[in-house]
């Protein structure tokens, strides 16, 4: 039988059923079990264990030392449910790397399934079990422990916590480090001085806002300053410092022969791009260009989905239409955007060719966060932006590479999906 969805059943398959129980009673997890908002059981291997000594453990084949054996575990799994029914973790050094995302994806196997974890000791278990009834392998670092307690009650413990309910506060569980790819900011008690070492004053000041910002930035600080590497996971947009905003110019861009040129609007790129927008969180898409019947047509179209039977159609398609704007010109486009931040943008220009003085997508992301400013990413159209619009901008990102054979010809509505993704996506 499939566990219902929104409850996960996990169970823990042991040496050491009391030392499991005893960590399950306890503090929030306690609480989340006893509440019913999910079943966290021990099953002891010795249950299903044969002879007069229950025996679950033999000497490796070989040489070396113990291995827990094949038929005791086997017995305890399958007693849990059917093979279809169930997904068989275990927390071995071979296995994949544990991180936020896969326990995400635990929580989700944990609601249909059963999920169930399997604590090895000395040596392991036998390969023949691993092979025949593992699904996920997890390490939790490049170290051995003693047995594999320790990483599933840390398992458990992760999973519950993003289970509606088990957290008090659901804030707390969206601010934690690695929840959205960064580091927490750090956290202050009484007393309000230690030893010499006070409180910050702003988280003593009342100022919510402020607070906020406070906290913002030292997420950024401490990630930049201890795991810089994580910024290229990190979906950064609540800790960018003003909006993010989406410039496509069609003029003035290159045509095919390298001459200044103007670009028509497509409703293609209109719909594709207001979409990318509002899903990652974009303030607004300005669509630039100098043509009044260009700028009326994309009123047109917005407005049919704004305002118009498309409103009532698909309301959805309408929340990401209102991201639209119109420009005359990329400096009117530009100082709207200062008029709405009280600060100018750091503008992002993209090329689709390789050229001196570009940045790699990642180093840019750690540039936004550290100038703590308003973001403007601008696109061309046709072939490309000009050399003028390129040098005023402050910096340019490297092209997007799919990494075959340097073909590079993608539209813009995709160049800003796959940009937005690598800035903001995290999930």
């Amino acid at each position: 039988m499939i566990a219902p969805r929104g409850k996960p059943r996990i169970y823990v398959v042991t040496a050491f059923p009391e030392l499991v129980k005893s960590y399950l009673s306890s503090s929030v997890l306690g609480r989340g079990i006893n509440s019913g908002l999910l079943e966290v059981s021990a099953v002891d291997i010795r249950d299903f264990a044969t002879g007069a000594y229950r025996q679950i453990d033999d000497y490796s084949y070989g040489g070396g030392g113990m291995v827990l054996m094949p038929e005791p575990l086997a017995a305890a799994v399958d007693s849990i449910s059917r093979r279809e029914d169930r997904f068989v973790a275990y927390p071995s050094p071979q296995g994949v790397r544990m991180g936020q995302e896969l326990v995400e994806d635990l929580r989700r196997i944990a609601e249909t399934k059963r999920l169930v974890i399997i604590c090895g000791h000395y040596e392991g278990v036998d390969e023949r079990f691993v092979t025949r009834d593992v699904d996920l392998e997890i390490s939790f670092g490049d170290f051995v422990l003693t047995g594999g307690e320790l990483p599933a009650l840390a398992i458990v413990d992760a999973l519950a916590r993003l289970v509606h309910g088990v957290v008090g506060k659901r804030e707390a569980v969206s601010q934690d480090s690695f929840f959205s790819g960064m580091l927490d900011n750090a956290h202050y008690t009484r007393p309000e001085n230690f030893r010499g070492d006070g409180v910050p004053g702003v988280l003593l000041g009342g100022d919510h806002d402020a607070v906020n910002r406070f906290r913002r930035k030292d997420a950024i600080k401490r990630t930049l300053s201890r795991r810089p590497e994580m910024i290229a996971r990190a979906g950064i947009m609540p800790y960018v410092e003003g909006g993010v905003y989406v410039l496509q110019l069609h003029h003035p861009v290159l045509d095919r022969s390298g001459s200044e040129s103007t670009t028509a609007v497509t409703g293609m790129d209109l719909h594709d791009i207001a979409r990318a927008c509002r899903t990652y969180g974009v303030k607004k898409y300005l669509v630039v260009t100098p043509l009044k019947s260009q700028r009326e047509l994309i009123k047109k179209v917005a407005s049919h989905w704004v305002s118009g039977y498309g409103a009532r159609f698909n309301p959805d398609r309408a929340e990401a239409m209102r991201k639209i704007k119109t420009s005359d010109t990329l400096r009117q486009a530009l100082e709207w955007i200062e008029g709405k931040e009280r600060a100018f943008p750091f503008t992002i220009a993209t090329t689709a060719k390789e050229q001196s003085g570009t940045a790699s997508w990642v180093t840019l992301k750690e540039r936004v966060l550290r100038e703590g400013r308003p973001v403007a990413f601008i696109f061309g159209t046709g072939w490309g932006l000009c050399d003028e619009t390129l040098a005023s901008s402050d910096s340019i990102m490297s092209p997007i590479s799919g990494g075959l054979d340097g073909y590079n010809h993608l539209s813009v509505r995709s160049a800003v999906s796959i940009t937005l993704d690598r800035f903001f996506g995290f999930r």
